[in-house]
C-alpha cells in the first residue's frame, strides 16, 4: 500500500547509470568467488533490474565463457563479470569475457592499468573496486566508468580498515564518475543510508549469497545463516590481504598457526604466500565443506534471517527503500 502511494506521489527508486547502461534498481550484485556468483544468480539479479555479476576468479576461461552464455540465455538484463587482479589468469579471463561481450568489467584485489585499455578496445565499461579517494581519482584518469568503494565491512579480501561510510563521501568529492558503495549493505534501509551519503548505487554480496539462486551449497548457506555476530573473524589470506569470514574449524587452525599448507600448487595466483590455498578452501566451502573450507562474508551477515529468492529480495529492497 505504501509503495503504491509513494509511486502515485512521484517518489521513485533512483536508477543507476554506468556509461550507456541503465539499471532500474541501483544495485550491483557482488561477484563472489569461487563459484557462488554464477549464471543463475547474475541472471536473476539482472532480470529484477539490477546488475548481475559472474565471478570469474577460480574459473577457467572456457568455464567463464559458458557461464556468460548461460546468463545471456536467461536474461536480457545487464550482465558483467568480476575478476580478481590477483589471479594469474587475469588477462586471459578478462579478454575471454570481453570477447563474450559482457556489459561491464569489475575488478578488485589489486589494480590493473591494462584493463582500461582492453575496455576501450571493446567499448566495455570498466569499474574498479577502490578503497581510497586517491585510487578513485587514478581510476577516473585511466578511464573508469565508475568506481566501487569497498570498506572494511565487506566480505572477502579487504583493502582497508576504514568504513565505506567514511571513505565514500571523500571519493564522491574527488571524482565526477558514478560512485557505488559496498560493504555492510543487506537491506533497503542500508541502501537508503548509502545513497544519502552521496552514492549513485550500492553493491551487495552476502545478501545474494544467501539467495535461492546462489550457487553456494545448502550447507554453506545454513552455516552462514545460523552463525552469530561474534563468529566473525579476520584471516590473513595468502593473497597478502586480510579477509573477512566466519569462524569454523579451519579458521581456528589458522588462528593456532597449524600447518595447513597445500600438498600441491596450481600457481593460480600471481603472488602467493603459500600458507594455504585460498581458492581451494573457498571452493571447499562453496561445495558444502563448512569445516575445512573458507566461508567469506560481509560484517552484517547476522541481519539476514532467511534464504530468499532474488525476486523476493528485490521486492523487499524496493519496499524498504521507499519506506526509509
Amino acid at each position: 500500500m505504501l509503495l503504491n502511494i509513494k509511486e502515485e506521489l512521484g517518489v521513485k527508486i533512483p536508477e543507476l547509470r554506468l556509461a550507456d547502461l541503465v539499471a532500474k534498481v541501483p544495485v550491483i550484485q557482488g561477484g563472489m568467488a569461487v563459484r557462488i556468483s554464477m549464471a543463475p544468480l547474475a541472471a536473476a539479479v539482472a532480470e529484477e533490474g539490477g546488475i548481475g555479476l559472474i565471478a570469474g576468479s577460480g574459473l577457467s576461461v572456457a568455464e567463464l565463457r559458458a557461464e556468460i552464455r548461460e546468463a545471456r540465455r536467461r536474461t536480457k538484463g545487464i550482465i558483467g563479470v568480476n575478476i580478481m587482479f590477483a589471479v594469474r589468469e587475469f588477462a586471459q579471463l578478462v579478454k575471454g569475457a570481453l570477447e563474450e561481450k559482457v556489459d561491464l568489467l569489475v575488478s578488485g584485489a589489486g589494480f590493473s592499468r591494462d584493463m582500461f585499455t582492453w575496455g576501450r578496445e571493446t567499448n566495455t565499461p570498466v569499474v574498479p573496486i577502490v578503497s581510497s579517494a586517491k585510487l578513485a581519482k587514478l581510476a577516473e584518469r585511466l578511464g573508469a566508468a565508475a568506481v566501487i568503494v569497498e570498506g572494511e565491512e565487506a566480505g572477502g579480501h579487504l583493502g582497508t580498515d576504514r568504513s565505506m561510510r567514511e571513505i565514500l563521501p571523500e571519493v564522491k568529492e574527488a571524482v565526477k564518475i558514478p560512485v557505488i558503495g559496498a560493504g555492510g549493505v543487506v537491506n533497503g534501509e542500508d541502501v537508503a543510508e548509502v545513497l544519502k551519503l552521496g552514492a549513485d548505487g550500492v553493491q551487495m554480496g552476502t545478501r545474494f549469497a544467501l539467495s535461492e539462486e546462489s550457487s553456494a551449497a545448502r550447507e554453506f548457506k545454513n552455516y552462514l545463516l545460523n552463525a552469530k555476530e561474534e563468529d566473525m573473524v579476520i584471516v590473513h589470506s595468502p593473497v597478502g590481504l586480510p579477509g573477512r569470514g566466519i569462524r569454523n574449524p579451519f579458521t581456528e587452525k589458522l588462528k593456532a598457526n597449524a600447518d595447513v599448507k597445500p600438498q600441491g600448487c596450481d600457481g593460480c595466483l600471481k603472488e602467493c604466500e603459500h600458507t594455504f590455498c585460498v581458492l581451494k578452501r573457498l571452493i571447499q566451502a562453496q561445495s558444502g565443506d563448512v569445516e575445512e573450507g573458507l566461508i567469506f562474508s560481509g560484517s552484517k551477515f547476522h541481519k539476514i534471517k532467511e534464504i530468499l529468492s532474488v525476486h523476493q529480495i528485490f521486492e523487499n529492497l524496493k519496499r524498504e527503500l521507499l519506506q526509509a
